[in-house]
């Protein structure tokens, strides 16, 4: 069904590519963000999870704690 209205539009063919671009340049934002991202908040996102409850209340009175 969905074939008939696709092979009635001119220049369907570029819709793939143009998937293609935007998924490589979505993926390339992702990687250049995660490589740029800051070390010291990525350990500190990493631990909390870990953290107990008492550590978790103390760090968040601190409010400047993480700039």
């Amino acid at each position: 069904m969905f074939s008939n209205y696709l092979s009635s539009i001119k220049d369907v063919s570029i819709f793939p590519i143009i998937g293609i671009i935007i998924f490589f340049l979505v993926f390339i934002f992702v990687i250049i963000k995660i490589i740029r991202a800051d070390k010291k908040y990525l350990t500190k996102m990493e631990n909390l999870p870990l953290e107990d409850d008492n550590e978790l209340k103390t760090n968040s009175e601190n409010k400047n704690e993480i700039e």
